[in-house]
């Protein structure tokens, strides 16, 4: 039998102390939940590299196939988290990059019509993410709903902007009539720079 090698990955860092409306308290918690993601989607690969150099990869092994089920929650959890992070500073700037708003206006109308109906999904009730996707096969964005990181994910598009607006990102600073509160505060600390940079360089010239 052949020794498979689990793919490893390492927790990133971000000096994001001072960001308006979230607290370094909540995100030092929420850097934590990260770095659990992080661990088990390491763990779940040793686990299923070390059943599949025993020759037991199979379907109708059900220890394997919910090692692989559960992968999916938590790579998407490290993921998700590390897009969310990024596309955060606590000095973020100013207006957006002309090419991010002529893009999102574009297909929405406006920068607030878009603006708007972003808010309006993270303040649903539930616990999830509202992402600004882009569709490579023509350009496209689209805002949507995701659920349990893996669950509301669309095939062959590109996170651009995403939130997270799970109860841990922001519990701890506002009440849970303030939801949408945080949701302002989250697009008050948006990078519009890193969100602009995440747009195809086919779809619109700059």
């Amino acid at each position: 039998m052949s020794t498979v090698t689990a793919r490893s990955y390492t927790s990133k860092k971000w000096n994001l102390s001072g960001l308006h409306g979230i607290s370094d308290k909540t995100l030092e918690i929420h850097f934590g939940l990260y770095e659990g993601y992080v661990k088990n989607a390491n763990l779940l690969n040793e686990q299923i590299a070390e059943i599949a150099s025993q020759g037991q990869a199979a379907g109708t092994n059900p220890h394997f196939a919910e090692l692989v089920r559960r992968l999916g929650f938590e790579y998407n959890g490290m993921v998700l988290h590390e897009y969310y992070f990024d596309n955060l500073a606590s000095k973020p700037g100013g207006e957006q990059p002309n090419r991010l708003r002529d893009r999102i206006s574009a297909d929405f109308g406006s920068f607030d019509n878009w603006k708007k109906q972003f808010s309006a999904i993270g303040a649903m009730r539930g616990v999830g993410w509202v992402i600004l996707n882009e569709d490579h096969r023509d350009g496209r964005l689209t805002n949507h709903w995701i659920s349990m990181h893996e669950e509301g994910n669309v095939a062959g598009f590109t996170p651009v902007l995403v939130m997270d607006v799970w109860e841990h990102a922001w519990l701890l600073d506002y009440k849970p009539a303030q939801r949408s509160t945080y949701v302002e505060s989250f697009l008050g600390n948006v990078d519009w720079n890193v969100v602009a940079g995440r747009l195809s360089s086919e779809s619109c010239s700059i």
